[in-house]
């Protein structure tokens, strides 16, 4: 099955842990309201690096998702990983799944993989590719 819609996004800086300051790692809080096929709020946090000589970036995240897809409700976890050149989009490499078993409530038995899209203007929109299993 697949779901698209758009979504608002609010990035916060948090306090990162001994490790993280020491060796430049960024720690952000992340709240997000999203609206389409599925409609719901989510909130994560975000771990980042760069490096400054040859522009490489990268991120990874957890995200607990709560609202409705496809009529059901629940809950249930994404987990990202993403790299990519400074200046370059289109040298990344993104993937944001579900994590298996995280289904909670109507969402039990959901997997499957989201694609963020951003546009020129910095919307964001996502397609998700899903499937239900029952459990």
């Amino acid at each position: 099955m697949e779901a698209s819609g758009t979504f608002e996004v609010k990035i916060s800086p948090a306090e990162g842990t001994s490790f993280e300051k020491a060796m430049g790692v960024g720690r952000y809080e992340i709240d997000k309201t999203w609206a389409g096929d599925f409609a719901g709020t989510s909130k994560g946090e975000m771990l980042t690096s760069h490096t400054e000589s040859t522009g490489s970036m990268a991120y990874v995240a957890m995200e607990h998702m709560t609202g409705n897809l496809g009529g059901k409700s629940g809950s249930f976890y994404l987990m990202h990983r993403a790299t990519m050149t400074k200046g370059d989009a289109s040298s990344g490499e993104m993937n944001v799944v579900v994590v298996k078993g995280s289904g909670t409530g109507e969402l039990a038995g959901l997997s499957g993989e989201l694609k963020i899209i951003i546009d020129a203007v910095g919307n964001h929109s996502y397609v998700f590719e899903y499937e239900m299993v029952q459990p």
